[in-house]
């Protein structure tokens, strides 16, 4: 078995440059939506399994697992790399379910779910199409967008400690500018050719697609009073 038909055989040559930048385009974006409709569907899910709220680090730690995995099949060009991409992307979507239950709750939750994935859709959106249409190489922005990213983690993991709200609200916010500009970091590298297989980048998009309404829905939840303390 060759693969699916999102993985073509690719030339013996290597990956660099392997597919045309129309063929990645279509199949990552054609994975991304896949991945986002699939993990919907489990975060639905997710929010009327007694599971997903009783064992949330359960289901986050096999979710790094499959990540690793799909990084490693991926890069391989791997059968096994589009069922390990909606497997991670499931899991998810399952963890995700408690916490959009959460919100909505509130009296003001499905106002503000519906805010954040319209944001959510209108920056991915229009950050994905300046990248797309201007060509532009914003590779010079990794280091700035890893350090970034370091210190949301970092602070994220020192607010598990201290719970502060003011803190957790900055942190989305950080969260906010560094998956924007990622957004534009992974475009770049799929219209630059500085990556060519698609599993890679359609889950590194599905990363800042998620990232982007997390962070959203704090920040909306924090300024309208809809989350739960």
């Amino acid at each position: 078995m060759a693969g699916s038909n999102l993985f073509p055989d690719a030339p013996s040559g290597g990956y660099q440059g392997a597919y045309p930048i129309a063929t990645v385009l279509h199949k990552t974006y054609l994975l991304l939506a896949a991945t986002l409709l699939f993990s919907t569907f489990t975060a639905v899910i997710g929010m009327r399994m007694a599971f997903a709220y009783q064992h949330p680090i359960m289901i986050m730690i096999a979710a790094f697992i499959s990540l690793f995995a799909v990084q490693w099949t991926g890069g391989r060009n791997s059968p096994m790399a589009v069922p390990l991409v909606f497997l991670f992307t499931g899991l998810m979507g399952l963890s995700l379910g408690p916490v959009i239950a959460m919100y909505l709750q509130t009296p003001a939750g499905p106002a503000i779910v519906a805010e954040a994935l319209l944001g959510t859709a209108v920056i991915f959106g229009s950050l994905s199409i300046y990248a797309l249409v201007s060509r532009r190489n914003f590779s010079f922005m990794g280091g700035f967008l890893m350090t970034g990213l370091v210190i949301v983690v970092l602070a994220s993991l020192a607010n598990l400690f201290f719970h502060l709200a003011g803190l957790q609200l900055v942190i989305a916010g950080m969260a906010l500018i560094v998956f924007s500009g990622l957004v534009l970091f992974d475009t770049s590298r799929m219209v630059n050719g500085g990556e060519t297989r698609p599993v890679i980048i359609a889950v590194g998009l599905y990363l800042d697609v998620l990232n982007l309404f997390m962070a959203l829905l704090e920040i909306l939840g924090a300024l309208q009073g809809g989350r739960r303390r």
